[in-house]
């Protein structure tokens, strides 16, 4: 029996957006049909994508509300600026489409209101494409924690920290959309990497939630500085007085009484880190700084001294992993993996591992921290998108892609065959 597929339509074919639509169209079921950005050469040049890697035809469009006009689509993949996300996937399930969207922060609690009515009225799924969530790490990681290594769960920290100074400097240049986000905003403008792994570790949602943030923000200065060193004292916003701040520190208090540090910074010169941490009653995990991770077990490790996390890895290797070649695929193969699990959920027509109230939650953090920030950091109520559900969830669907749990008799063959090799 050959492999169920579906059509999909993909929107924004920036350098993100095009490695995306790579990524995508090399899972199975899925056939692209139709591309669309409102710059005729992008636009382009995802049809020339499609032509290469698929070897069919994909419709070209400027004007994405025409593409979700056609019948023969029934998902949408949406990677255009922070911005426009939440109203084309909202216009996406209006349309009958099911929707991913690429990963940034909400511009308001309103439109992830939109969002969560939309979904709950048409039927139509929204699942932000949280990549981190399935990286080999936060996998194993949450591996761990079903088997209680952890102990009890209280606190956890994660960030962005990624030197973006010539990206964000030279966004009209490059066409990109983060100059203006840090020229007019401040907060923590992109929260969803290590916010993803964290909630699905103590069931955000289901379960738990976030009640209130508070989050503050440092002083701007280190565009300038990029800009004047690179472009020029007489470049036209070398003394532009940017909003952001170099360093936003957000801090979450959760219902079940966990606690959560999230540090955005990507204005300053230093190596790329998500800052992860798990702290519980039996072990912590960190993130370190020199590319290896660490670990702590109680009564295992040797007394006050960290361990690298490889020693443990390939005994806590998540089933997703075990089996799986990351070689070619975008940021370690959790891009693809991601697309896999949205395009099973689409082709199928199945809830998402991700769905709409962990959307609209993870992407509100955004708007409520320059809330919090403008107020000098004081606290802000987080909503509850569920309406109260959060406390006794239908039951999630459960497979390979599942981040409530980990589903081994999904994998019993992979695994079975590997007990076999060994």
């Amino acid at each position: 029996m050959g492999v169920k597929t579906a059509g999909f339509g993909v929107i924004g074919i920036s350098g993100r957006g095009s490695g995306m639509l790579r990524e995508l169209i090399s899972v199975p079921g899925v056939n692209v049909v139709a591309v669309c950005d409102k710059y005729e050469d992008r636009a382009k040049h995802g049809a020339e994508i499609v032509k290469q890697y698929r070897g069919t035809d994909a419709a070209v469009y400027l004007d994405y509300k025409e593409l979700l006009k056609r019948d023969d689509i029934q998902a949408i993949l949406c990677c255009t600026t922070w911005i426009t996300h939440a109203r084309i996937a909202v216009d996406a399930m209006r349309a009958g489409k099911h929707v991913a969207i690429e990963v940034g922060g909400a511009a308001s609690v309103e439109e992830c209101w939109q969002m969560v009515r939309a979904s709950e009225e048409t039927g139509k799924f929204c699942m932000l494409l949280e990549n981190c969530c399935y990286d080999r790490d936060e996998l194993a990681v949450f591996n761990m924690k079903t088997l209680g290594i952890f102990g009890e769960i209280t606190h956890l920290e994660g960030g962005y920290r990624h030197d973006l100074r010539d990206e964000i400097s030279l966004g009209r240049e490059k066409r990109h959309g983060r100059l203006v986000n840090f020229m007019y905003r401040n907060g923590e403008l992109y929260p969803t990497h290590q916010l993803g792994p964290i909630s699905k570790l103590i069931g955000i949602n289901r379960g738990n939630r976030f009640l209130t943030l508070c989050s503050m923000s440092s002083k701007s200065r280190g565009l300038n500085c990029w800009i004047k060193e690179n472009m020029g004292e007489d470049y036209d916003i070398a003394d532009y007085s940017f909003n952001q701040g170099d360093v936003v520190t957000t801090l979450i208090k959760c219902a079940n009484g966990e606690t959560i540090q999230l540090t955005h910074d990507c204005c300053t010169p230093r190596p790329y880190s998500r800052d992860y941490v798990v702290q519980g009653t039996k072990a912590t995990f960190c993130e370190a700084k020199e590319g290896k991770n660490w670990i702590y077990i109680d009564n295992v490790s040797p007394r006050h001294e960290w361990e690298y996390f490889e020693k443990y890895r390939n005994k806590y290797e998540h089933p997703l992993w075990r089996n799986y070649d990351s070689s070619g695929h975008g940021h370690g193969g959790m891009d693809y993996l991601v697309l896999s699990a949205f395009a099973e959920a689409a082709v199928n027509d199945l809830a998402p591992p991700i769905d709409v109230y962990d959307t609209a939650a993870w992407m509100a953090i955004t708007c409520l921290s320059e809330q919090s920030s403008a107020m000098g950091g004081m606290p802000v109520p987080v909503p509850d998108f569920t309406n109260g559900m959060w406390i006794e969830r239908e039951p999630y669907r459960r497979g390979k892609y599942c981040l409530e749990e980990v589903c081994h008799d999904f994998f019993e063959n992979e695994e079975s065959k590997e007990e076999k090799e060994q």
